[in-house]
């Protein structure tokens, strides 16, 4: 018999050797080399992969890009909303979706209830691999979910479950989770580099060339990055995460891949007894502030995929007794709070080198983008002089290391975003001043710092 051969493959970018080292040679990531056993069946893998893009009987064949026929293959919704905003506007056929996110956080939960939804009106299929039907029934009745028209099945043999949706033809198929599943040609355990990507393969083979919306469930490790080789993200058309702490009802569903529409979209969800409800409005539940106003707390304008959002941010500024000061950001990039502080002593004198720093974005938003620099130190400034700003002002914009205030995108729909609020008084760069008077808003252009300053 045939000695079977083996490879080492990177989690993390997908590169293999022939022999198992400490570190990554390509990427420089460490202990993320593991084990997979290469098939003996070279004729099987042949016939497994054929076709994979979904073109039967395009393969070989050379054609010009305007002679390619644009099959119509026309998005349907989810019958929810913010999945829908995500998705990039619905459900594409033939798409394959990975969903991820913490234990407890909700996928199951979310999917299940849009299955049961679409079953109304489209031949859908649930496939569970980690819990039984009864524990899924359990949770569809105390949901309140209409569970009469709803496929489901209990199946972790890739091939097996493969042959039973070709019979049925389903339009939506859930895996739940491609983690359990499992291809009898691969020897090793299920869970395993090697297993999660043959059995992704043939999944989003069979997804692309029957038309069916695939959507798979995928486990998260400690840091929050999506479990199994990162070969995995590459072979899906749409990656979304499910975020969302246990101290909290809220959880945020973020696109991080997409080729079907706009990534880093945003959608708000709000866990309740019947489930994840919508949430229409996410800055009316960001902005639940106190009636009596404090130092260090102030409002901004961010912007999430295709619309603002207005969340509040906190500072904290206290005398430090630490030889190094602390700089502590949550929800915020905390090297670039550490460049801003420097900025602020260079061109607003204002020296923040004997304290303690603590900044904060209520409640539990996540900023990447640059337009939250100037409310940052604003915030700032506020807690270290002890000044209260007022409940009716908003603040953005990005600011540079020679202490300018640089305009940001869709400036003009983040003010009148914050007027619906009922926001009166904005501080935005000179570059985002709206061209029309916004009835009820007072607009403040500033072009430095120092001028930021002045006008608090």
């Amino acid at each position: 018999m045939a000695k079977a051969k083996t490879a080492y493959v990177c989690n993390d970018c997908g590169s293999d050797y022939a022999k198992w080292q400490g570190q990554c040679s390509d990427c420089g990531a460490w202990n993320t080399l593991s084990e997979v056993r290469l098939g003996s069946a070279p004729s099987a893998a042949r016939e497994r992969f054929s076709g994979y893009d979904g073109g039967a009987g395009q393969q070989g064949k050379v054609q010009k890009l305007a002679e390619v026929d644009l099959a119509d293959l026309p998005r349907f919704s989810t019958e929810n909303s913010e999945l829908d905003r995500v998705l990039g506007g619905g459900l594409v056929p033939g798409s394959a979706i990975l969903i991820g996110g913490h234990p407890g956080a909700g996928k199951s939960t979310l999917l299940l209830q849009v299955l049961c939804e679409l079953a109304n009106q489209y031949e859908a299929l649930y496939v569970t691999g980690e819990e039984s039907l009864q524990q899924v029934a359990l949770r569809a009745k105390r949901l309140g979910l209409p569970t009469d028209k709803l496929n489901m099945l209990s199946e972790t043999s890739v091939e097996q479950l493969v042959q039973i949706a070709q019979q049925h033809q389903p339009k939506v198929m859930v895996i739940d989770s491609i983690q359990v599943m499992h291809m009898a040609d691969v020897q090793s355990a299920p869970g395993s580099v090697s297993q999660v990507r043959e059995s992704a393969a043939y999944l989003t083979r069979f997804a692309k060339q029957t038309h069916t919306v695939l959507f798979l469930v995928g486990h998260v490790t400690k840091d929050g990055s999506l479990a199994g080789p990162k070969v995995l993200e590459h072979m899906i058309d749409c990656s979304l995460l499910l975020e969302g702490g246990h101290d909290s009802r809220f959880r945020t569903l973020r696109g991080q891949k997409n080729r079907f529409g706009a990534v880093n979209e945003l959608g708000v969800f709000a866990m309740m007894e019947s489930g994840l409800k919508e949430v229409k409005n996410p800055s009316a539940i960001f902005l639940n502030r106190t009636q009596e106003a404090s130092a260090g707390s102030l409002v901004m304008v961010v912007w999430e995929g295709t619309r603002p959002m207005l969340v509040e941010i906190q500072a904290l500024v206290d005398e430090s007794h630490l030889n190094n000061p602390r700089r502590i950001a949550v929800g915020l990039d905390q090297n670039r709070l550490g460049m801003l502080l420097a900025v602020l002593h260079r061109h607003g004198g204002l020296h923040t080198g004997d304290q303690d720093v603590f900044v904060n974005v209520v409640g539990g938003v996540r900023v990447a983008e640059t337009s939250a620099d100037l409310a940052l130190l604003l915030a700032v400034v506020s807690s270290f002089r002890d000044q209260t700003l007022p409940q009716n002002l908003v603040v953005f914009g990005e600011v540079g290391l020679a202490g300018e205030i640089r305009p940001v995108l869709s400036g003009q729909e983040r003010i009148r975003e914050a007027a619906k609020h009922g926001f009166q008084r904005a501080i935005v760069p000179k570059g985002n001043l709206p061209k029309d008077k916004i009835e009820g808003m007072e607009v403040i252009g500033v072009e430095k710092l120092s001028e930021a300053l002045e006008a608090i």
